[in-house]
């Protein structure tokens, strides 16, 4: 699978036009007019061994089983051929797998012709608009179709019906501590939490206070404020004498990497030592986003 050469195209068809088939796809059919997708043995459709959702709960599945026994499945299930009499499913594996616990022997699909690449994205995609996705989880899912497909959050916005305020957000909040996210996941914290919880100096810290005293968003903000004022007042280290003047060698390598980076960068190498530090400069929040999407990526 030519994954680079599928992202450097843009997919061809494009995310818009992958969503569109897929709404058309999924789009119950009105009052009185007849389906016209075809029905296909349960036994002979497999689930998506990349499928980005790994999670599913069993109050979940059972209100769909409930409802499947007593109505059927109505949307059906989008899948593409694998083999003879056999079939992937692109979209709607919560459906077989409750159609399996109510024990139907056949589902309504619609057959499409899809490259591996684009099943992973329609897959991302279809995740990300669940209605009961976690912010961390829709998150993520934003986060793949950029890494992976190299969209962009304007792209993204456009073709998911999303506001760009509303992914930068999320994305934002990836940058917070394993162990927050996993509050986050959990419902102990709320996604506003988590976005006042992204300029702490000890997120995690703050997190389980917040966790524990029950406190609102802006309390939370008030907290991270007081944090961080803290940190301002501290006694800072008297300041170093100004190092020598850079030499051509390190000038042009910050030339190189600030033209690489669409960003500012200082180097500080002490003549003679191996150690220094890079200090790297960022004018807007969007530039703090595709900085920590290309050290993500890397």
């Amino acid at each position: 699978m030519a994954v680079g050469t599928d992202r450097k195209r843009g997919l061809g068809r494009g995310l818009s036009a992958l969503m569109s088939d897929v709404a058309e796809a999924e789009s119950p059919p009105a009052p009185g007019v007849p389906m016209s997708n075809q029905k296909i043995p349960i036994d002979q459709i497999s689930p998506n061994p990349d499928q980005p959702r790994k999670q599913f709960t069993d109050s979940d599945l059972d209100d769909l089983t409930a409802s499947i026994k007593e109505k059927g499945v109505i949307q059906p299930l989008i899948v593409r051929k694998t083999g003879v009499d056999q079939f992937e499913i692109v979209a709607g594996e919560r459906r077989w797998r409750a159609a399996q616990r109510a024990q139907l022997h056949e589902l309504p699909v619609v057959i499409r012709e899809f490259t591996d690449v684009e099943v992973l994205e329609v897959a991302i995609i279809e995740n990300i608009q669940r209605a009961d996705l976690n912010p961390i989880e829709e998150a993520a899912g934003y986060r793949q179709l950029m890494d992976r497909f190299g969209h962009t959050q304007e792209k993204m916005a456009e073709a998911l019906g999303k506001s760009r305020s509303h992914i930068a957000n999320l994305l934002r909040l990836l940058t917070l501590p394993d162990p927050v996210l996993q509050m986050v996941r959990e419902g102990g914290l709320s996604a506003g939490h988590a976005r006042a919880l992204i300029p702490a100096q000890d997120p995690l810290k703050l997190a389980q206070q917040i966790v524990k005293g029950g406190l609102s968003v802006r309390a939370a903000e008030a907290l991270v404020k007081k944090e961080r004022s803290s940190s301002d007042d501290a006694p800072r280290p008297a300041a170093k004498p100004a190092s020598a003047e850079k030499d051509a060698d390190t000038k042009a390598l910050e030339g190189d990497l600030s033209a690489s980076l669409g960003m500012k960068v200082e180097l500080t190498h002490k003549p003679g030592h191996e150690s220094g530090h890079m200090t790297l400069h960022y004018k807007s929040l969007d530039d703090l986003d595709e900085l920590c999407r290309i050290l993500s990526g890397a």
